[in-house]
């Protein structure tokens, strides 16, 4: 879902800086150039880089340029999906070795622990890997897959004792 949204995202700036570019080229060609200036070229040599960009495909220019949407940073659904599919199975895969190896008198609380232990460590690798917080990522990820276990066990809990 969040991949799709961040299509439906890419596509509708895409859209506006179409149509922008069909109602204000003028003024679309100016930001392309203020871009290039405020990267380190000369007014001058700005003006005619963005003349011929915009010449060879505009909105391949102002996506790039303007919005950081390039073919390599567009949201890929497919690469998405595997991806989180090998994250879940990886995921998995200790709270697995758990159950097979706990007693069943500590089965329920170890998997538990051990579940929330490594959503923390992936929280923070994963905030580490994006440049953020670590003990934040940390927290929010463990603090939501906490709520998510004890919602699921009220539900599992609620629904034996329902039927």
């Amino acid at each position: 879902m969040s991949v799709h949204s961040q299509v439906d995202i890419e596509e509708a700036e895409l859209q506006k800086e179409r149509h922008e570019l069909h109602t204000d080229s003028e003024g679309e060609h100016k930001e392309l150039a203020a871009i290039y200036v405020g990267r380190g070229l000369e007014p001058a040599l700005a003006e005619q880089v963005a003349v011929q960009l915009m010449a060879h495909n505009a909105l391949d220019a102002h996506a790039r340029d303007e919005l950081g949407i390039t073919d390599t940073s567009r949201a890929k659904p497919l690469q998405a999906a595997l991806a989180s599919a090998l994250c879940f199975a990886t995921g998995a895969a200790l709270p697995l070795l758990i159950a097979c190896i706990a007693s069943p008198n500590i089965l329920l609380a170890a998997v538990s622990i051990g579940s929330l232990l490594c959503l923390l460590i992936l929280g923070s690798v994963a905030a580490r890997a994006g440049g953020a917080s670590v003990m934040i990522g940390a927290m929010r990820i463990g603090f939501w897959g906490a709520m998510a276990m004890a919602i699921t066990a009220g539900v599992g809990t609620w629904l034996g004792h329902a039927g």
